[in-house]
């Protein structure tokens, strides 16, 4: 090696070393995403039974003609369920399904079963995406002990992942459209008598500037996911606002603002997130279990586990675009709606930090290999029991192409209690241009609510 290239790597090496950063993947590696990953990280290959297909980068996705809003109304609707899970067979398959899977079909055994699908990769993205991701797996950097990251943008930030939080990450910036809407989402609640509430319906606006075509890494000032929504029903909430800024920094991490009706006025909520419990929803479920995980990595440790098959919800616009009385039961989703299917998942285990605290401090992550969609959770307690678990329902997008995901439904063992947060049922889900950056601030949250 040339002396002057021996003095630039070392150079740059301690200078990695002092911003906290830590190296990327190298160009040989990143290689790999055009040849046995997807542009995305996953394998292209399918499984040895042949279950799991191969990828394809124009896969035939069978979209019925009709929508709710953007959302065509049932994919692959023709096909038949090749295995029904239930509790009298589940021990067959267990090697296959969550804890908390299998803790709901033994609570739940003369009304849940899984019907399980064929298998249909269509955790797609447009060529941008590829082309961003393929920067990124170079250039992409964790830095703060994982707690932040540099160098990334427009694409999956760590496409060949070597740490658990590098995968939370991949979530966090998943593949979204520049902007979505959403008319009349609802936060659904299931009791433990069966009964069902509405907690909140409310109108939402989203908005992910690591997204937007016109960026770059040099112009992205760190926030990824800004919110807006206002409630219009129940009539003694109405009115009322939220509006949050994720952020990338972790001293800044969420900025929030809530409008209250009776006091008029706008105020800082900076509780608004980790396991404060989420009052959108009655305080049944805590925010960063919207979207299966939502907010900082700060509060724990993430561990890698590795990759595994499971059956996972997919592939669900059955259940997302069907009617409140279709797509629930009593106590779960419907097992007539809902769709499972064989998927490779990444595994990661989330312990809470030292010197930090959250109420569930044990988690469990199964993240989909082609979209790092969160899929499943299971959540214990102090004690290591499993408390809680929840399933996100994502459905497929063609016209972008992307996979999307809504909602998140959080069971607690202990209470026999269902929080569905942001449920599409009966509302109206859109792709729109994107909204002033002013639309996601305070004053015009506070603009609004006194006219």
């Amino acid at each position: 090696m040339p002396k002057t290239t021996a003095i630039y790597l070392a150079l740059a090496a301690l200078i990695g070393s002092a911003s906290g950063a830590q190296a990327a993947v190298s160009a040989q590696e990143a290689a790999t995403l055009k040849t046995t990953l997807t542009p995305m990280g996953a394998e292209r290959a399918g499984n040895k039974d042949g279950s799991i297909p191969a990828w394809s980068p124009t896969p035939t996705i069978a979209a019925a003609s009709t929508k709710v809003g953007d959302i065509p109304t049932q994919v692959f609707g023709n096909e038949k369920v090749l295995l029904q899970i239930n509790a009298q067979n589940m021990a067959q398959y267990a090697d296959k399904l969550s804890e908390g899977t299998q803790a709901l079909l033994k609570k739940y055994a003369q009304s849940l079963r899984l019907d399980v699908y064929p298998t249909h990769r269509t955790g797609l993205a447009p060529q941008f995406v590829y082309d961003n991701t393929a920067k990124n797996a170079t250039q992409c950097q964790i830095k703060d002990g994982g707690k932040s990251m540099q160098g990334c943008y427009g694409g999956v930030p760590f496409p060949i992942p070597k740490e658990g939080v590098e995968v939370i990450w991949n979530h966090l910036l998943r593949v979204e459209n520049e902007a979505t809407d959403v008319a009349s989402f609802k936060n659904v609640i299931l009791t433990a008598d069966g009964s069902r509430t509405i907690a909140t319906e409310n109108d939402q606006s989203n908005q992910y500037p690591y997204y937007y075509k016109d960026g770059s890494p040099e112009k992205w000032n760190g926030e990824y996911f800004l919110q807006r929504f206002s409630t219009i029903a129940p009539p003694f909430k109405s009115g009322e606002s939220l509006v949050f800024r994720d952020s990338i920094d972790v001293k800044q991490s969420r900025q929030a603002w809530q409008y209250l009706v009776g006091q008029r006025r706008v105020r800082r909520a900076p509780t608004v997130a980790y396991d404060t419990p989420d009052f959108v929803a009655s305080g049944a479920n805590y925010f960063d279990e919207v979207l299966g995980f939502l907010g900082h990595v700060d509060r724990f440790d993430w561990k890698l586990i590795g990759k595994r098959e499971m059956y996972v919800p997919y592939n669900d616009n059955a259940l997302v675009t069907a009617s409140v009385d279709e797509a629930y039961g009593a106590h779960h989703l419907n097992p007539d709606k809902l769709r499972w299917e064989l998927h490779r998942v990444w595994e990661v285990e989330a312990t809470v930090a030292s010197g930090k605290r959250h109420a569930v401090p044990k988690r469990k992550f199964y993240i989909d290999e082609d979209s790092w969609m969160v899929l499943l959770v299971d959540g214990y307690d102090s004690e290591g029991k499993l408390w809680r678990t929840s399933q996100v329902t994502p459905f497929v997008l063609p016209q972008v192409p992307m996979l999307a995901m809504k909602p998140a439904n959080i069971f607690n063992l202990q209470a026999n209690t269902m929080s569905s947060t942001q449920s599409l049922n009966g509302a109206k889900y859109t792709l729109v241009p994107r909204h002033p950056d002013a639309h996601f601030t305070g004053d015009a949250v506070a603009a609004e609510g006194v006219r």
